[in-house]
């Protein structure tokens, strides 16, 4: 799977002549090929596609990167002499590069080096991005039944006396096992007063009863994302426990209800948080009502407050509304949904009833 052809579409559009590429993620997403960090770049022109990596990767990409030339650096044949040798080639002016990510230094080190003029073109890689085709989809699907399938699994291991820790132990092993590539983050475990943290490490803390525990995770599958948040109870379920899991319940409900391509990443926020503020909770949803998932756990577009701009048909978003009372408990419920013209498509089957082990 690569996105060379509609990098290339794009570029006239954006006044640019070629892309660089130098970010891990637009790298991958680019051309397929996943290097770690800086051992890479990515070249799109509109004559032609390259790749430029050094040794410890050139047969890595000789396997995997089609319809692009590829090409080594060494000593004395850095990158900045190969982009210059397309760049004089094809009499290249204007040259893209993703000033959201590229260091100062590395940015200073290019502008010094290659024979033309560096622009910005992030927006650009945003907005390709931002709308998944379907082989991107079905990558993302796949994934997300991976990490269900773990979450199955996890439900018979949660018990008093099983710590934060080794539940987010096993829940990487359970999805490794199952075929994960890597874990799209470290997974987030919480149980009683530590569910107040929407992003707490897990910890040595022993899960009671009459705890809530939230699992947030995900894993890596062919380069993308999935993403998930269910939280559970242990043992017995107090009233003011179960208000708080049925109202980020009915929330979720709420936005994914609005949620369609068109309208804002505001209006889908607002339509959640009407529901939790209503319910009296509102100044304890700390957080927005979602964010693009793709190559990237967190990347275009988002549905938040501040999300002002339409959001595109095919954009895959999380869904993830939340409540976190200060010292005492916190609830998140997290599905993905993929944006239509008419609603959305809820990626996520598992189920959201609130579960008690």
């Amino acid at each position: 799977m690569n996105h060379f052809s509609q990098i290339a579409a794009a570029l006239a559009a954006h006044d640019l002549d070629a892309m660089l590429l130098t970010h891990e993620a637009n790298r991958f997403y680019a051309c397929g090929f996943r290097s770690p960090a800086t051992d890479g770049v990515a070249l799109v022109t509109k004559q032609g596609n390259y790749y430029f990596t050094d040794s410890r990767y050139t047969e890595a990409a000789q396997r995997h990167v089609a319809d692009a030339a590829i090409e080594e650096v060494g000593r004395g044949r850095g990158y900045a002499q190969l982009i210059n040798g397309v760049v004089e080639a094809q009499s290249i002016q204007r040259l893209g590069f993703e000033e959201d990510c590229m260091t100062v230094r590395d940015h200073q080190a290019y502008q010094e080096k290659l024979k033309c003029r560096l622009v910005p073109g992030s927006e650009m890689m945003h907005r390709l991005r931002a709308v998944k085709d379907e082989a991107e989809f079905s990558a993302m699907v796949a994934a997300q039944r991976i990490a269900e399938k773990a979450f199955g699994d996890i439900l018979k291991e949660i018990r008093p006396g099983v710590t934060e820790k080794e539940i987010a132990a096993r829940l990487q092993y359970l999805m490794l096992h199952y075929g994960a590539e890597d874990m799209s983050f470290d997974p987030i475990v919480v149980s009683g007063a530590n569910g107040s943290l929407p992003h707490g490490v897990p910890s040595e803390k022993a899960i009671q009863s009459g705890e809530l525990v939230t699992m947030d995770f995900g894993c890596i599958f062919q380069g993308y994302c999935s993403d998930m948040t269910r939280t559970v109870a242990v043992g017995t379920v107090s009233p003011q426990q179960r208000q708080i899991y049925e109202t980020v319940l009915s929330a979720q409900a709420a936005g994914i209800a609005a949620a369609r391509a068109g309208v804002t990443g505001k209006e889908v926020d607002a339509a959640a948080r009407a529901v939790i503020e209503a319910a009296g909770f509102g100044a304890y949803f700390t957080h927005s009502f979602g964010h693009g998932v793709g190559v990237e756990i967190h990347e275009s577009p988002n549905a938040s407050p501040a999300s002002a701009g339409p959001l595109p048909a095919g954009a895959v978003i999380s869904a993830e509304p939340g409540i976190y009372i200060p010292g005492k408990l916190g609830v998140r419920i997290e599905d993905v949904i993929r944006l239509r013209e008419d609603g959305c498509e809820n990626l996520t089957k598992a189920p959201k009833e609130l579960i008690v082990l």
